[in-house]
């Protein structure tokens, strides 16, 4: 009888990276992600606010316009504020760069933060895109594609004001997109609306 080869088993970071684009386009199909977003441009990080799962919706939809640096950057506020999903997509996107000792130290990270307690997460509502974007996310996921906004949603976000320069209060380096109420596209389930600058 003749052997057939197990189908190719995807590297750890290959898996990695397959696993983290999954979990992004949960994050953003979730049902907080929407009142999360408005309570991050409502209380901007750098006015001492910013609300940790803002952070970590609108570093999943940096991740979707392939800004990795940027989305890091958010992940890491989320997980500083307490938030354990960023701390395990910075788990991801750290093995899926084959950088498994920080990957380890995120993954432990996440693990000592506590759970919320019942009630005291954020707020349900409506997702923050349309259901067809948020279909068209999992289809690509499920067809082990790279997963990515309509073209005009990614254009949204890649007008987003910058940090024009490293900010030591705020810590941001430059570069890293901030949200702002051109976002209410995004936060109106709108997949087709623009912004005018």
């Amino acid at each position: 009888m003749r052997h057939v080869p197990a189908a190719h088993a995807p590297a750890p970071h290959e898996q990695a990276a397959r696993d983290l684009d999954l979990a992004v386009a949960l994050v953003v199909d979730a049902p907080p992600a929407a009142a999360s977003l408005a309570r991050l441009v409502a209380e901007p990080v750098d006015e001492g606010g910013g609300d940790p799962h803002g952070a970590l919706v609108f570093g999943a939809l940096l991740h979707l316009t392939r800004a990795e640096e940027a989305a890091g950057w958010w992940w890491r506020h989320a997980a500083e504020g307490g938030n354990r999903t960023a701390a395990f997509l910075l788990y991801l996107l750290h093995s899926a760069r084959g950088e498994f000792r920080d990957a380890e130290r995120w993954r432990a990270r996440g693990r000592r933060t506590p759970k919320p307690g019942a009630g005291g997460g954020p707020g349900a509502g409506p997702p923050s895109l349309s259901a067809a974007v948020r279909h068209r996310l999992l289809a690509q996921c499920h067809a082990r594609r790279t997963p990515s906004l309509p073209a005009a949603l990614e254009s949204l976000v890649n007008r987003l004001p910058q940090v024009p320069a490293v900010d030591p209060e705020y810590g941001a380096p430059a570069g890293v997109p901030h949200p702002d109420a051109s976002l209410r596209c995004l936060l109106e389930a709108n997949s087709g609306c623009t912004h005018d600058s």
